[in-house]
């Protein structure tokens, strides 16, 4: 009956919102990407790479998720030779990043929208002898499917954050009796571990793993990044500002107008988390005063960069490595109220970090860069001076970005746990 009501109101928020879907398709080409797979049209190319083959099925909502997953999958290639992984992803950029990390080896296809006829057509075709969810990616149509199928279901990277835990508590009621299909769960940190037992998961099924995106690897410097490098004038000092969102690249670009004051040489490389703003944001860069240098257009052997234009990277899947370039770093998602991004990419670079006072998305992770006074947390008002200080101290910016460098290595090592752990399970489950 619960999951009559939810596929109910689901299909009530799709009709009800179609004119508003129908328009940012037409208008900005959102969410026109995969359609088809979403509605349950099976993609050939998925239907061949399965066939007669022993299949996982890893579900990686997005660009994070997609970065934390491929060294796990990788490796999951190498434990399972002959098994196919195939990964779905939810969001565009999620898409592409996956069909370019992993689509030579394995299948890369869109999640279809979590109604029970759709997700059944996914399940006869791909016949998974497991399903891998990432972090927080519970879809009770999807999960009660799998349960009727006899297909176990892994739950890793698990996270419950700030934000969704009062929520999932509140509907203890509709979580209870889906948690009970998962055979597995692997949570980031104790904490987690501890919401996901009150809110309904089997004690005896959760276990602490620890955060796979404390084992990113840099899959080599990227083209772009090796462009940039060239481009960039010698000695030059660089903000990375990743990720960021609607609102701040204001408060950024008012902030840098100051920071130029002071160090006039600086060179700041903006980073929006989502594509379709990349021409917006080309517009407030430009409303601000500076020239826009586009990523995108840069070609090999041009004349080098000077100071007097905002860097916008306007590609999908280099920040990762373009943060190598900083001499410190802004992690966006954190000047607003939206959570924060991850600050593990440029702290594996040893690039010091500042963010916003909004981080509750990366708990864990920030109290930990905090405790080895590896991060600063701003206000707006004082970004221009946190970014002029770690810009011009070089020394105390090292050792900064050196106490962060620590925090990454020191954590490492929850991809071969989670290995083990599916591995494992997959073994309990063919002996059983």
């Amino acid at each position: 009956m619960i999951l009559a009501i939810y596929s109910a109101l689901l299909a009530l928020v799709l009709i009800l919102g179609a004119p508003w879907w129908l328009l940012r398709m037409a208008t900005s080409g959102r969410y026109r990407a995969g359609l088809a797979g979403r509605l349950g049209r099976i993609p050939d190319e998925l239907r061949s790479a399965v066939a007669g083959r022993r299949t996982i099925w890893l579900h990686a909502v997005s660009v994070g998720e997609v970065v934390a997953a491929t060294e796990l999958i990788r490796e999951m290639r190498k434990a399972l030779p002959g098994w196919v992984i195939a990964v779905s992803t939810t969001t565009e950029t999620g898409q592409k990043l996956a069909r370019e990390r992993l689509g030579g080896e394995s299948p890369v296809f869109y999640l279809p929208l979590d109604f029970a006829v759709l997700v059944r057509r996914y399940l006869k075709t791909l016949g998974p002898e497991l399903l891998v969810l990432m972090e927080s990616e519970l879809w009770p149509n999807l999960m009660q499917e799998c349960a009727n199928e006899g297909i176990p279901i892994a739950v890793i990277n698990a996270r419950v954050s700030d934000r969704s835990f009062p929520r999932y508590r509140r509907l203890r009621a509709l979580w209870k009796p889906l948690l009970k299909h998962v055979s597995l769960f692997l949570a980031q940190s104790e904490e987690t571990a501890t919401r996901l037992v009150e809110i309904g998961a089997p004690e005896e099924r959760v276990r602490t793993s620890g955060n796979l995106k404390y084992d990113i690897k840099a899959a080599g410097e990227s083209a772009m990044t090796a462009l940039l490098r060239e481009k960039i004038p010698a000695g030059a000092k660089v903000l990375v500002a990743g990720s960021t969102l609607d609102g701040e690249e204001k408060m950024l670009l008012e902030a840098w107008t100051k920071v130029l004051e002071v160090t006039p040489e600086a060179v700041l490389i903006l980073a929006p988390r989502r594509t379709e703003r990349f021409d917006i944001v080309a517009g407030l860069v430009e409303a601000a005063g500076f020239d826009v240098v586009r990523a995108s257009k840069l070609q090999p052997g041009e004349v080098s960069l000077g100071q007097e234009g905002v860097i916008l990277l306007d590609t999908i899947g280099d920040l990762a490595s373009v943060y190598s370039l900083g001499t410190a770093a802004f992690v966006g998602g954190s000047l607003v109220p939206m959570g924060g991004h991850n600050p593990l990419e440029p702290a594996r670079f040893g690039v010091p970090i500042i963010m916003g006072e909004s981080w509750e998305n990366f708990r864990e992770i920030v109290v930990s860069m905090q405790a080895a006074k590896a991060v600063r947390i701003v206000a707006a008002p004082d970004l221009a001076n946190a970014v002029t200080d770690l810009l011009m101290n070089e020394n105390g910016a090292k050792e900064m970005g050196q106490r962060g460098q620590a925090v990454f290595t020191a954590q490492a090592g929850a991809t071969r746990r989670t290995l083990d752990a599916l591995v494992g399970l997959l073994g309990r489950l063919h002996r059983g």
